[in-house]
């Protein structure tokens, strides 16, 4: 490894940084990778000039496109006084816009600030207080309901952000216009001051209550990271995947830019959800992998005209819960996932049993990753098959949050393991350790002092004839302290089960009786927050304000 850098050029002192030797171990085993993001896409370019890179709407960008494209609007970012190492907000949309706006920021050194559209001051306030921005994207177009122009320029005047960038806009429109910007520079980026081991993006925590934590993602782990990934469930050169979520979430820069570059892979986006579309697309693109998410899971199982539609060469869908029905929709593998943006992913492979792909969250996606299981509040391992505290380390492991050592503190072991919160429990399938997730540390359900998770519960609801997709959550018992409730989204033209007639489903299928939802909430849908994730928060919130008036009303 003679002659590659172990330290980044351009250190930032809110950024905590790998050991060199470390650094070193990791480029060597090829746990890192030694180039850049920009150059990443720039050798894709030579190899695949003419490929199609991206596809949205009608629209088609080849990679030799996004690579002109991309240096055009780093030259122009350069000349309006931006530098390695400034920060940029981002609240844009799935798009191919967005894809160049990223990538011009990679070849500029800029480090993209991975917001979404949905936040409001609260959230852009705190993150800019903390990342200190210099810059503002914002995609005027990409919702009919809110001014994002006018709110990015409240913003950007209230937190001294000099320079507004706005794609999509009128001329009237505050700031300067992205594709000007990129029609007036020529297209040679200024010279990489920056290496692998610098910052390339700073993504942000997926929790559901508080102000997202900041999380550095570093050029070289990134790309190795994601191509662990990508090669785990079988991607391959020229692949084409749909991506249907927000495209500045972690799993969407990773999926629809890294793998792109990657794998000279082509990227079908939908910048909105219509399932009908989704089956369109998928056999129009001869799609090989699809990234949805759970609340998608309904609308693709019960979509009527599935078999009207050649889905043949959909080679796996990932998601990050709900594969059974979206299995039984598309009639092609789907597996259920884990990601954290902190530097994990589980998942199974095509080839995996559907008992793994639908029943657990799969496995490390590479030998590189260190996973325990502690007891919570300990850096005791539980034994094999018991519920513990999933903790891992590993070469994209979070090393510390962006400016904030103390929490950083409070979410690490003694020896370097991330704390994540969630409950797992690992079993034996063969050769392979699988992990099951069993929700969040104060998801699980505490029945009379028997605790227990949902997810088997909601692996079950999933097989009923009569249900599309339900969630369980905790729900207060003035007897028990708590007891299950289950929010149930019907199959179409089908009335829901009773509470008993669910119990007796339940225990039919093996699950002990006292982990059996004992309320049911007909819903159509179920909330999410605003990074997409399931929001259990706001339905345990509900049902107990719903009991808690029916109390005093009786």
């Amino acid at each position: 490894m003679s002659g590659i850098e172990t330290r980044p050029r351009l250190p930032l002192p809110e950024v905590v940084y790998t050991p060199a030797a470390q650094a070193e171990r990791y480029l060597r085993e090829g746990a890192w990778r030694p180039i850049t993001i920009g150059n990443a896409l720039r050798q894709a370019a030579r190899e695949f000039p003419q490929r199609t890179a991206y596809v949205c709407d009608d629209r088609r960008i080849s990679f030799a496109e996004v690579d002109e494209k991309s240096s055009r609007l780093a030259a122009g970012l350069h000349a309006l006084g931006l530098r390695p190492g400034d920060r940029a907000l981002f609240q844009m949309g799935t798009d191919i816009k967005t894809a160049l706006a990223l990538f011009g920021c990679f070849k500029a050194g800029v480090l993209p600030v991975c917001t979404i559209p949905q936040y409001r001051s609260v959230e852009i306030s705190a993150l800019a207080q903390v990342t200190r921005p210099r810059a503002f994207f914002v995609q005027a177009d990409v919702s009919p309901n809110f001014d994002q122009v006018g709110f990015a320029a409240e913003m950007a005047e209230a937190h001294h952000i000099p320079h507004l960038l706005v794609s999509g806009g009128h001329a009237s429109s505050p700031g300067c216009s992205i594709e000007s910007l990129m029609a007036q520079h020529p297209s040679g980026a200024p010279p990489e001051e920056w290496n692998h081991c610098d910052v390339a993006a700073l993504q942000l925590s997926g929790g559901s209550t508080g102000v997202p934590k900041v999380i550095p993602r570093y050029h070289g782990e990134y790309l190795a990271h994601t191509k662990a990934w990508c090669d785990h469930f079988g991607c391959g050169d020229g692949d084409v995947g749909i991506w249907a979520l927000p495209m500045l979430h972690n799993a969407g820069m990773m999926f629809s830019l890294l793998r792109s570059v990657l794998y000279g892979a082509t990227t079908v986006l939908m910048p909105k959800w219509d399932v009908a579309r989704f089956f369109s697309l998928m056999e129009r693109e001869r799609v090989q992998h699809a990234f949805t998410i759970g609340p998608h899971a309904p609308s693709i199982a019960g979509f009527p005209g599935a078999a009207n539609h050649d889905l043949s060469s959909l080679k796996l869908t990932l998601t990050l819960i709900g594969a059974e029905p979206i299995e039984r929709g598309t009639a092609r593998p789907a597996t259920n996932m884990y990601g954290i943006t902190e530097g994990l992913v589980l998942a199974s492979a095509p080839h995996f049993p559907p008992a793994v792909r639908h029943g657990s969250i799969g496995t490390a996606c590479w030998e590189h990753d260190e996973v325990r299981i502690l007891e919570p509040g300990t850096e005791k391992e539980v034994p094999l098959g018991e519920s513990g505290e999933l903790c891992f380390r590993g070469p994209s492991s979070l090393r510390g949050y962006y400016a904030a050592p103390e929490i950083t503190a409070a979410s690490m072991t003694s020896d370097g393991f991330f704390r994540t919160a969630d409950m797992v429990r690992a079993c034996r399938e063969g050769q392979l350790t699988v992990y099951q997730f069993e929700g969040r540390m104060r998801d699980n359900i505490n029945r009379g002092g028997e605790k227990f998770g949902t997810e088997d519960i909601e692996l079950l609801l999933a097989r009923h004839p009569q249900i599309a997709d339900g969630k369980v959550v905790a729900m207060p018992d003035p007897i028990y302290g708590e007891k299950a409730c289950a929010y149930l989204i019907p199959r179409e033209g089908a009335a829901l089960p009773s509470v008993p007639e669910l119990a007796a489903f339940l225990v039919s299928r093996g699950l002990a009786k006292y982990k059996c939802p004992e309320h049911i909430e007909a819903v159509s849908t179920f909330p999410i927050t605003r990074v997409g994730k399931l929001d259990r928060q706001q339905m345990r919130q509900a049902i107990a304000e719903k009991l808690a008036g029916e109390t005093q009303g009786g």
